[in-house]
């Protein structure tokens, strides 16, 4: 019976295990290796790959697909350790034997790194531990990579602008139509930016509207020709319901890009793209939807400067949203003003549904029904 040495410890370790990488840039670390008895070596070898892989079932086929963006391999050398016979290195219990590596990524485009449903942009190291009479042992460790991507070129920083209209029926009635207009200042924006939005609803039909706007995800994936597309709805806003023959407007209604990975565009097996969505849900009939396409970037110095600008800029601008607001404001609510245990433990009735199935909204409104007691008396 063949009895196998033990290694004590086997792993890999970045210099800075927290960085971000671009590229261009270095990837440097150590193999770190500790035994539990004497050991002799051959050799300690690494591989650093990074690759895109994409793969799902439609019915009884496989469709996979591979894109290779790295792929270095090298052996690793100890500096000033005692060697044995045929060029072995001998390893005692109690020390740490460290081996240093670095390479440096391609120039030019990378994957961002990424996991989804049917795909995924990986990186990683791999480092391999050849004995004498002894199975190879493995250890791997993986590493971020993010594409560049700057929203500052012309193409990204010009505006986007769309319109549509939807002519609403009834029982194969015309029942007037409803259209939305909808503009945003620039096509690029990076995580914490905020969108802001200029759009002009109109409702000629009988029903009640309600406006929307949603950042949605979509994620491409291709493979044997065959096509993948999933969608994903990551962040939403909405505005005051719009009844018959009346108009809305949005001047600068706000959406923020929460924490979401760059775009990829540059991969031919996976793609990761954004919109921002401004719908109108019409009860009984299909939304009335603008597809404004986005581009995520990432933070660089340069964007990061603009983003700053931009934000010094709308708190100076903030004095028009002050002065000229979209909706005036309420007056205070009830429920602020009466004590708890003067109030009656029954809800109003909503006046809208916020749902986004199939009915948006009902057709009618709802007159809320005066759910609580008179002010109490006043007393000393």
């Amino acid at each position: 019976m063949v009895m196998f040495k033990k290694i004590k410890s086997f792993e890999v370790v970045f210099n800075d295990p927290e960085k971000v990488y671009g590229s261009g840039e270095k990837v440097a670390g150590r193999v770190i290796v500790e035994v539990c008895e004497v050991t002799r070596v051959k050799a300690v070898r690494i591989l650093a790959c990074g690759v895109a892989k994409v793969l799902w079932m439609q019915g009884s086929q496989q469709c996979k697909q591979t894109s290779e963006y790295l792929r270095y391999e090298d052996t690793l050398l100890l500096e000033d350790q005692p060697t044995g016979e045929n060029e072995m290195v001998i390893m005692r219990p109690g020390n740490k034997y460290e081996y240093k590596f670095g390479f440096e990524l391609p120039q030019g485009p990378l994957g961002t790194s990424f996991k989804g449903k049917y795909g995924c942009v990986d990186y990683w190291v791999k480092a391999f531990l050849d004995r004498p009479s002894q199975p190879t042992q493995e250890t791997k460790k993986n590493f971020e990579v993010v594409d560049l991507v700057d929203v500052n070129t012309p193409d990204l920083m010009a505006p986007v602008s769309a319109k549509k209209e939807k002519k609403v029926s009834c029982m194969f009635i015309p029942d007037g139509r409803v259209s939305v207009s909808a503009r945003i200042d620039r096509k690029g924006f990076c995580e914490g930016d905020e969108i802001s939005i200029h759009a002009d609803f109109e409702n000629t039909c009988s029903r009640i509207v309600v406006p929307k706007a949603a950042i949605v995800a979509r994620h491409t994936y291709l493979a044997n020709g065959q096509t993948k597309v999933l969608t994903q709805k990551l962040s939403s806003v909405r505005g005051n319901h719009i009844i018959s023959g009346t108009c809305a407007s949005w001047r600068g209604k706000s959406l923020r890009v929460q924490k979401i990975r760059p775009s990829i565009l540059g991969c031919n097996i996976l793609r990761v793209e954004y919109s921002l969505l401004i719908y109108v849900s019409v009860p009984g009939s299909k939304k009335v939807i603008l597809d404004l396409p986005l581009v995520i970037g990432s933070r660089s110095g340069l964007s990061s400067r603009t983003s700053s600008m931009a934000s010094r800029t709308s708190s100076e601008m903030s004095w028009v949203d002050l002065n000229i607001p979209d909706t005036p404001e309420a007056p205070p609510c009830y429920m602020d003003v009466i004590p708890e245990d003067h109030r009656l433990e029954s809800p109003t009735t909503p006046l809208l549904d916020d749902m986004d199935g199939s009915q948006d909204s009902p057709i009618f409104m709802y007159a809320p029904e005066f759910k609580f007691m008179p002010p109490p008396t006043y007393t000393e």
